[in-house]
């Protein structure tokens, strides 16, 4: 399954399977794409937005600061709203393009949620958007 985001950048998430292995770190690249997979490529985030390696290296918290059980309970919340949001641009605008085809019963590993959390956390600042359960902090 592949999922793209078209905003002022975007976020894919593609999932080939249902069993997640340890991931790789994320690869940024010259026009700010980043790309997180696991060893095996069975799932992967690719983040196209030009101010998002800055703000990720500027303000993301460490990776021992969270445990993926955290990660995965913003991410659960967060991306039910924006799904709901993405159903229904004529109340939300074009900022949800598309919905995020992410499982809860997946077992995505630690990385791909950290860096989904980090994403969400981004464009919930940068767009003054509330997903709703927690707010988003730097």
């Amino acid at each position: 399954m592949i999922l793209i985001l078209c905003m002022v950048g975007g976020l894919m998430l593609s999932c080939n399977s249902t069993k997640a292995t340890r991931a790789d770190k994320p690869v940024f690249t010259e026009n700010d794409t980043v790309r997180i997979a696991n060893n095996e490529a069975e799932f992967e985030i690719i983040i196209f937005d030009p101010a998002f390696n800055s703000w990720f290296n500027a303000h993301a918290r460490p990776r021992s600061y969270y445990t993926q059980q955290y990660l995965e309970t913003r991410n659960r919340t967060w991306v039910s709203e924006w799904n709901n949001r993405a159903a229904f641009p004529q109340r939300h605008g074009n900022i949800y393009d598309s919905p995020i085809n992410y499982n809860p019963t997946v077992d995505y590993g630690f990385e791909v949620n950290y860096m989904l959390f980090n994403y969400l956390t981004y464009f919930q600042i940068k767009f003054d958007q509330r997903l709703g359960g927690f707010v988003p902090r730097v």
